[in-house]
């Protein structure tokens, strides 16, 4: 009887542990530019203009989707700020954001994209 209950207290106490303890989240980022601002000869349209995307893929140990998640957000950005002739996205930030559940099993990763856009002047 006594095993028993041990035994019990014993498996719910590594499953306690194991739930609780293989959450983990990593940040990583970059940052890029798709227009050279080194004259004085453009203005800003809009600042800190975001698109994000993200994937849930569910055997984290296959090789990441970055690229596709990059452009997914950045395609967010281009959908809600069309560009127009003489602008471009500059000051372009990318940030990851990944979270292991159940230590490798789940990987949830999030991209978010942050740009300013600016207009170039004839």
């Amino acid at each position: 009887m006594i095993k028993t209950s041990l035994m019990r207290t014993l498996i719910l106490g590594v499953v306690s542990i194991l739930v609780l303890s293989s959450c983990v989240s990593m940040h990583t980022g970059l940052t890029a530019s798709s227009a050279s601002l080194s004259k004085n000869n453009f203005t800003y349209i809009a600042k800190n203009v975001q698109g994000s995307a993200s994937v849930t893929q569910y055997i984290a140990l296959i090789p990441g989707t970055k690229n596709a998640l990059v452009n997914d957000a950045k395609q967010e950005i281009l959908k809600k700020y069309p560009l127009k002739d003489n602008q471009a996205l500059s000051n372009i930030t990318i940030d990851f954001k990944s979270s292991l559940i159940l230590g490798p099993v789940i990987r949830t990763t999030k991209c978010t994209v942050t740009a300013d856009i600016v207009e170039f002047i004839e």
